[in-house]
């Protein structure tokens, strides 16, 4: 059987104030959270971002997509559009969307019952849960379309 070679991705979980930064890979199909982007009233700092891909030279990058229990469009839907076109141009990497329906709910339960059990010893932050709705968002989006090829839209510099 042949050995399968892992593809780095990068996800984003996209915020007015903070962006959520994950990374992982086709292979393990795990995430792992990095620190969170705080965005500044002037608008999103790119550097940060920059950086992370650079570090981490992903195949494909990962956006979460805001909807609402229905299923349709979440309040931040517009915005986290542009930031994943944006990021798609800056980057000329492909650009694909996930669900990220109460993945912050989800991540801030996950974080307190670290720290409850003790496998947490500093006090859970905004950024924390970010990141770590970050790394849910791409955990979808690999149990869902890694090996696939597709996702819910893909955004590219085409």
């Amino acid at each position: 059987m042949p050995r399968a070679h892992a593809q780095v991705i990068l996800a984003f979980d996209f915020g007015l104030r903070r962006i959520g930064i994950a990374s992982g890979d086709t292979v393990s199909r795990r995430a792992a959270p990095h620190s969170a982007v705080t965005v500044p009233m002037s608008g999103i700092d790119w550097t940060p971002i920059d950086r992370a891909i650079d570090a981490f030279k992903p195949h494909l990058l990962v956006v979460g997509s805001p909807r609402n229990a229905d299923g349709t469009a979440g309040t931040l839907s517009v915005a986290a559009d542009r930031f994943a076109a944006a990021l798609a141009e800056r980057s000329r990497l492909p650009v694909q969307r996930a669900d990220e329906f109460a993945s912050s709910l989800e991540a801030a339960e996950e974080l307190k019952a670290q720290r409850a059990s003790g496998q947490r010893r500093r006090r859970v932050q905004r950024g924390d849960i970010d990141s770590a709705a970050a790394a849910i968002i791409l955990e979808r989006w690999l149990d869902r379309d890694a090996g696939r090829g597709h996702g819910d839209e893909t955004w590219s510099e085409d």
